[in-house]
Protein backbone atom coordinates (compact mmCIF):
# COMPACT_ATOMS: atom_id res chain seq x y z
CA UNK A 1 0.00 0.00 0.00
CA UNK A 2 1.37 3.38 -1.03
CA UNK A 3 1.60 6.35 1.32
CA UNK A 4 -0.69 8.35 -0.98
CA UNK A 5 -3.38 5.72 -0.48
CA UNK A 6 -2.93 5.84 3.29
CA UNK A 7 -3.22 9.65 3.35
CA UNK A 8 -6.55 9.42 1.51
CA UNK A 9 -8.15 7.40 4.33
CA UNK A 10 -10.32 9.07 6.96
CA UNK A 11 -9.67 8.60 10.69
CA UNK A 12 -12.37 5.93 10.97
CA UNK A 13 -11.05 4.06 7.94
CA UNK A 14 -7.51 4.18 9.37
CA UNK A 15 -8.67 2.73 12.68
CA UNK A 16 -10.56 -0.04 10.90
CA UNK A 17 -7.59 -0.82 8.65
CA UNK A 18 -5.20 -0.91 11.64
CA UNK A 19 -7.47 -3.40 13.39
CA UNK A 20 -7.69 -5.68 10.38
CA UNK A 21 -3.94 -5.54 9.76
CA UNK A 22 -3.18 -6.32 13.40
CA UNK A 23 -5.43 -9.37 13.14
CA UNK A 24 -3.60 -10.42 9.96
CA UNK A 25 -0.24 -9.99 11.72
CA UNK A 26 -1.42 -12.08 14.67
CA UNK A 27 -2.51 -14.88 12.33
CA UNK A 28 0.75 -14.73 10.36
CA UNK A 29 2.85 -14.97 13.52
CA UNK A 30 0.77 -17.88 14.79
CA UNK A 31 1.04 -19.74 11.47
CA UNK A 32 4.79 -19.12 11.40
CA UNK A 33 5.22 -20.59 14.88
CA UNK A 34 3.40 -23.78 13.93
CA UNK A 35 5.23 -24.29 10.67
CA UNK A 36 7.33 -22.03 8.48
CA UNK A 37 5.17 -19.86 6.27
CA UNK A 38 5.92 -19.55 2.57
CA UNK A 39 7.00 -15.90 2.73
CA UNK A 40 8.24 -14.83 6.18
CA UNK A 41 8.89 -11.30 4.88
CA UNK A 42 5.11 -10.86 4.88
CA UNK A 43 5.31 -10.49 8.68
CA UNK A 44 7.81 -7.63 8.32
CA UNK A 45 5.74 -5.93 5.61
CA UNK A 46 2.56 -6.15 7.68
CA UNK A 47 4.29 -4.76 10.77
CA UNK A 48 5.61 -1.81 8.76
CA UNK A 49 2.20 -1.18 7.19
CA UNK A 50 0.65 -1.01 10.66
CA UNK A 51 3.31 1.51 11.69
CA UNK A 52 2.62 3.68 8.64
CA UNK A 53 -1.13 3.55 9.32
CA UNK A 54 -0.63 4.51 12.97
CA UNK A 55 1.69 7.36 11.99
CA UNK A 56 -0.88 8.80 9.60
CA UNK A 57 -3.65 8.36 12.17
CA UNK A 58 -1.62 10.28 14.76
CA UNK A 59 -0.86 13.05 12.25
CA UNK A 60 -4.57 13.45 11.46
CA UNK A 61 -5.45 13.52 15.17
CA UNK A 62 -2.88 16.26 15.81
CA UNK A 63 -4.26 18.37 12.96
CA UNK A 64 -7.64 18.67 14.66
Amino acid sequence: MKNAEIKAYSVDELQEKIGSEQETLRKLKFAHQISAIENPLKIKETRRLIARLKTELRAKELQK
